[in-house]
């Protein structure tokens, strides 16, 4: 095989994966304000909806909004705790719902993907926690 010919391929495989890179960094990018947009319009007000019913009815649970996410967590267990997360790692950059529960001495954690942050709706949210905190309410 020519020397030449090996350049070019080479040089055009290079030159493909910096025009993806660079689409990747802005749709990232473009993924992340509506993330912002998503945690301050619909999850922290969702959030806080359902932590004001869990107390009206006898559970405890208080929000709490560290850099980037909200978190639902127990005020008897402060293992337990249902979060929201932005995940720009994978393919395409995804709302995460986190879900940590203590069982005895174990902590189970779980892990799942929500959705796409410019789709998601206060109805998706609602569906994430009402799903994640059926283990926390059983008695």
């Amino acid at each position: 095989m020519e020397i030449s010919e090996v350049r070019k391929r080479i040089l055009s495989t290079i030159e493909r994966s910096r025009q993806r890179a660079a689409e990747r960094r802005a749709h990232v990018d473009e993924s992340a304000k509506a993330y912002s947009r998503f945690i301050e319009t619909i999850a922290v007000p969702t959030f806080r909806q359902v932590a004001n019913v869990l107390k009206a009815e006898g559970y405890p649970f208080g929000i709490f909004t560290p850099s980037g996410s909200v978190k639902l967590v127990s005020d008897r267990n402060a293992q337990d705790s249902i979060e929201m997360l932005f995940d720009s790692s994978g393919d395409r950059p995804l709302v995460i719902g986190h879900t940590t529960r203590a069982r005895g001495g174990r902590v189970i954690e779980s892990e799942r993907a929500v959705g796409d942050p410019a789709a998601l709706s206060d109805s998706d949210v609602l569906e994430f926690l009402v799903e994640g905190l059926e283990p926390f309410v059983e008695r």
